[in-house]
């Protein structure tokens, strides 16, 4: 099963609009797809009538931001019922402080020396509600202070870089919460981006777990390929499912395109047994 349950669209950080992606995503032999825009489900209606059209099987979701041991943690909701209010309302609330987020973002670069980052930023967002980093990463490509968006992040956004502004999402047990609620599972989304030790992640683990948390992503675009069987000998140990997405936001800009991730180790239980 060619499954890639993990994308955006322009709905969030994005640059293509959800009928676009879903051509990608058909076009990179995917089969069972899922939209999984920041904070927000308004693209998915038009990724479902799409992903239907050019027929896939779709899946609805979500990627929720959180914060846990005071780090941002990004927790995927998949099959969820997007009307769900109980969701709704908390990704409303999730979605609230990103523009003062993102004017303090755009001082601290300022101080750094490089001017009307937030204006910048701005053109690339089609949802200032959603405005975040990435938007300011690609501002920063295009003006050639940095390479790619993924050196931007090394340089200049990442944790303790100069146009680093934490913030405080929803928690943990708040995002597990409302993906239950909207008939959801709850997926830790690539586990290896986090800068946890050894026991902070089986903490992390275990509490998700007990939440009513039930897949980890193991083979990923935002993985490099040793993390695959590192964190599906984490599914192994935990007894999670495991789940696959490429993390795509735009052409060029992650390692892999739509669909085009190898296959789950064959021992693991896909997240999407459940669906099939």
């Amino acid at each position: 099963m060619n499954a890639d349950l993990h994308c955006h669209s322009n709905v969030s950080d994005g640059l293509l609009p959800p009928r676009e992606v879903a051509r990608r995503a058909q076009a990179g032999g995917v089969m069972l797809w899922a939209l999984t825009d920041h904070d927000e489900v308004a693209g998915q209606a038009e990724a479902r009538s799409e992903a239907e059209a050019l027929g896939m099987r779709y899946v609805c979701g979500v990627e929720i931001s959180v914060t846990w041991a005071s780090r941002t943690v990004h927790i995927v909701g998949l099959d969820i019922d997007p009307l769900c209010s109980v969701l709704t309302a908390g990704l409303y609330a999730t979605r609230n402080g990103r523009a003062a987020r993102a004017q303090a973002m755009s001082d601290a670069l300022a101080e750094f020396g490089i001017e009307d980052a937030y204006a910048g930023a701005l053109r690339y967002v089609s949802n200032p509600d959603l405005i975040s980093r990435t938007h300011f990463a690609r501002f920063l490509v295009e003006k050639g202070y940095a390479a790619s968006t993924s050196d931007v992040f090394e340089r200049y956004l990442g944790e303790g870089k100069p146009g680093y502004v934490p913030h405080r999402w929803a928690t943990l047990e708040n995002a597990v919460a409302w993906i239950q609620a909207a008939g959801g599972v709850a997926v830790i989304a690539h586990p290896g981006r986090y800068k946890f030790t050894p026991l902070e992640f089986d903490t992390l683990f275990g509490q998700f777990l007990d939440l009513g948390g039930k897949a980890i992503e193991v083979v990923t675009g935002s993985h490099a390929p040793d993390q695959f069987r590192e964190y599906a000998e984490v599914a192994r140990r935990f007894g999670f499912e495991a789940s696959r997405g490429s993390d795509f936001h735009a052409p060029g800009e992650g390692r892999t395109e739509l669909g085009m991730l190898p296959p789950l180790p064959s021992d693991l239980t896909p997240v999407w047994q459940r669906w099939l």
